[in-house]
């Protein structure tokens, strides 16, 4: 028991001082989940047929979510954009500069930005959120809804006024999205209980319950 109200404590003092935290040390931690994020993009498995690979990105990115919490999540996400377009070489494939967020998987970047930008104001905003159940379902939200709409909207521009072979909806499916559910669940499901096991079940900044 002891042990158990000791690690309960070390949540909550970890997450009230985060939220406490000037604004230079948290834009020095966003940077270096930028950072972190970066390193996920390296882990990456081509698609014969498909210009999207599959990447560790989401699995950061869920997280990022929540340990940076309210806007600071995506703070973090509008960097790695930012300064990959300025040329920071850090998207997948070492990749960077204007041309690369333009391109067929611009679109799952900006999605990314929303999903943190969501998922912290959720899970510091509402203490229920922070269990496995609720933590799951709102990352899956946040990747199927968040990530996968801008990411197909994109795709489909980049098909139609790049390559100039318009693609069907089932298409866009094939390339943008069905190859990568099964892992994008698996890893919502780590994240998720990564997250709900080091996010304090009380509230530390006057949460709803």
């Amino acid at each position: 028991m002891a042990i158990a109200a000791r690690i309960n404590q070390t949540r909550y003092e970890v997450f009230r001082r985060r939220y406490e935290l000037s604004i230079p040390k948290k834009l020095v931690l966003s940077l270096g989940m930028a950072a972190l994020i970066g390193l996920a993009a390296q882990v990456r498995v081509p698609l014969p047929w498909s210009p999207v690979p599959i990447t560790g990105q989401t699995f950061a990115v869920l997280l990022a979510g929540v340990l940076m919490g309210t806007w600071w999540g995506g703070v973090s996400l509008a960097l790695y954009a930012g300064l990959g377009i300025a040329g920071v070489p850090w998207f997948t494939g070492w990749g960077g500069g204007l041309s690369y967020l333009a391109g067929p998987t611009g679109g799952y970047i900006i999605g990314f930005i929303f999903a943190a930008l969501f998922l912290g104001y959720v899970t510091d905003r509402y203490v229920r959120a922070r269990r496995f159940a609720s933590m799951l379902a709102i990352m899956l939200f946040a990747n199927f809804v968040l990530i996968y709409v801008p990411g197909l909207l994109q795709l489909g521009l980049w098909m139609n006024f790049v390559k100039g072979t318009p693609a069907t909806f089932s298409s866009l499916l094939m390339m943008g999205a069905i190859p990568f559910i099964a892992g994008d669940v698996i890893k919502a499901v780590l994240a998720a209980g990564i997250a709900s096991a080091i996010t304090p079940k009380v509230a530390y900044i006057r949460e709803n319950k």
